[in-house]
């Protein structure tokens, strides 16, 4: 881009998120597993120094839900973010779905957890508009062929 603004990494693998995370959590050193696996579990949680450096060597593709849970402690970002991105559209869509029965009344009594008065953060919304986007995107419209 010309205008100054930095592009935005492709990050599909867990590998290449992981990689991205190291580097704008850590700017300019190089970390070893034992060091993150000592974050995580400084931070509450449980890895492996040797888990953690086969994700870095791109031999680990698809880990449990306690291992995101985990590099999100480690670095101090959302799980989810560490998901792939079919799951995280699925995800959005999901709460989308459930945020149009709560405005049509099919869902009353709403309790939220972790939310403050603000609700969600922009950040975490506009990320979520995004992949609504692109989901709509790909999904032919319903109905699609003439009648006759």
């Amino acid at each position: 881009m010309d205008n100054g603004e930095e592009r935005a990494p492709e990050l599909r693998t867990l590998r290449q998120k992981v990689e991205y995370m190291v580097e704008k959590t850590f700017p300019g050193r190089k970390i070893s597993g034992r060091f993150f696996a000592d974050l995580v579990k400084e931070r509450g949680g449980s890895l492996s120094h040797s888990y953690f450096s086969n994700i870095l060597a791109g031999k680990v593709t698809q880990p449990s839900e306690e291992i995101l849970k985990a590099l999100g402690l480690g670095f101090g970002v959302d799980w989810r973010f560490f998901k792939e991105e079919s799951e995280v559209v699925d995800d959005v869509v999901a709460g989308l779905q459930f945020l149009a029965k709560r405005r049509t009344g099919e869902i009353s009594g709403l309790a939220g957890r972790g939310l403050d008065e603000d609700g969600l953060p922009p950040e975490l919304l506009q990320f979520a508009m995004s992949l609504l986007r692109d989901a709509e995107e790909r999904t032919p419209p319903a109905g699609g062929g003439q009648q006759g």
